[in-house]
């Protein structure tokens, strides 16, 4: 039964949606963006952490998605951005300045890395400089911004809804399903 549910979940997971994460540093918050991005069917996540820190995460939030996700670090969004730049990945940070697109009017249905910063700062400002695009969650209230996690679920599932919507097949290559099935069982 395991088996099979591993290979359905492979299936449904999208080769051409990434999140990146930049000095998240609250075990709650790392942890539930990881529970997010399985929930949402990605199967990578770039962490930045030019520092070397790490990260730690909390499997009562996370509930142990992070052992079913690919989870790659990197010391600086410029490394990141290279490596995803020569897999054909856009890269879209979000931001409050500089005229970004709000999310429902951005095309997820290409090849995207979805860019979140920290929970004080946001992203820092020479990393929206490497981005491709800015993205942006449109708010009516008070506030100008929302935890990182919360961020995280909008834009993800707003991704997911766009590509199933357009009929998106985007699956990992067939190389990494056997290498992540001979892994996983």
């Amino acid at each position: 039964m395991r088996a099979f549910k591993i290979e359905e979940v492979l299936k449904k997971r999208w080769g051409g949606l990434v999140l990146v994460v930049e000095e998240v540093k609250n075990p709650h918050n790392i942890s539930a963006i990881l529970r997010t991005a399985d929930a949402a069917g990605l199967q990578h996540v770039c962490i930045i952490d030019p520092l070397g820190e790490g990260f730690h995460v909390n499997e009562a939030i996370s509930t142990g998605a992070e052992k079913w996700l690919t989870v790659e670090k990197h010391y600086s969004a410029k490394l990141c951005f290279e490596s995803l730049r020569e897999k054909g990945f856009r890269i879209a940070a979000t931001a409050l300045e500089g005229a970004p697109t709000p999310i429902y009017q951005y095309d997820f249905t290409r090849r995207v890395a979805v860019v979140l910063g920290n929970e004080k700062r946001g992203v820092r400002k020479s990393t929206l400089e490497m981005a491709d695009d800015r993205i942006i969650i449109p708010m009516r209230g008070m506030v100008q911004s929302l935890n990182v996690s919360v961020a995280a679920g909008i834009i993800l599932f707003e991704a997911m809804r766009q590509r199933l919507a357009s009929g998106l097949k985007d699956p990992l290559p067939e190389e990494e399903v056997e290498e992540l099935l001979r892994r996983w069982k």
